[in-house]
């Protein structure tokens, strides 16, 4: 997703060929298009990216990257969908190809973390291969060693 983009998905600028499911953006996700519209030279990699519905094409969510990998290879990323698109493994397809290219581009670690009482996050993040490391407060954290 390029910066120019992710502005005009702020203000919902829809354009042909957008396709955004009229639920999109959700409002967990406007924070960080806002930081990725503002960006000059946002890394090519590990970025934000749109999530689309194979059957209808409708953007439906996004995945991002919280940057590129630290020193120590780990990266951070989250993801979220429109509540009319979850349960079909859409986001657990997403994160499986986003940590894919990850590891291509670098990545050694792969890390998120949700609410503990999110139980469909908590099983597409293990489906995705990460697991549990640690729960803070209301949050669990999961990882996921790229290498291997």
């Amino acid at each position: 997703m390029s910066p120019s983009l992710a502005r005009r998905i702020v203000i919902r600028d829809e354009r042909p060929g957008d396709n955004w499911h009229p639920e999109y953006p959700f409002a967990d996700e406007l924070d960080p298009l806002r930081s990725l519209g503002a960006m000059t030279d946002p890394d090519p990699f590990f970025t934000m990216y749109v999530i689309r519905r194979i059957s209808d094409h409708h953007a439906v969510g996004g995945f991002g990257f919280f940057g590129p990998p630290a020193t120590t290879g780990r990266v951070e990323f989250g993801y979220g969908l429109v509540p009319s698109a979850r349960g079909e493994g859409l986001a657990t397809e997403a994160v499986i190809l986003a940590l894919n290219n990850a590891r291509i581009h670098g990545a050694a670690v792969a890390a998120a973390d949700t609410d503990q009482d999110n139980g469909a996050s908590q099983r597409g993040l293990l489906k995705s291969g990460l697991i549990e490391v640690a729960r803070r407060d209301s949050l669990i954290f999961y990882e996921r060693d790229l290498t291997a």
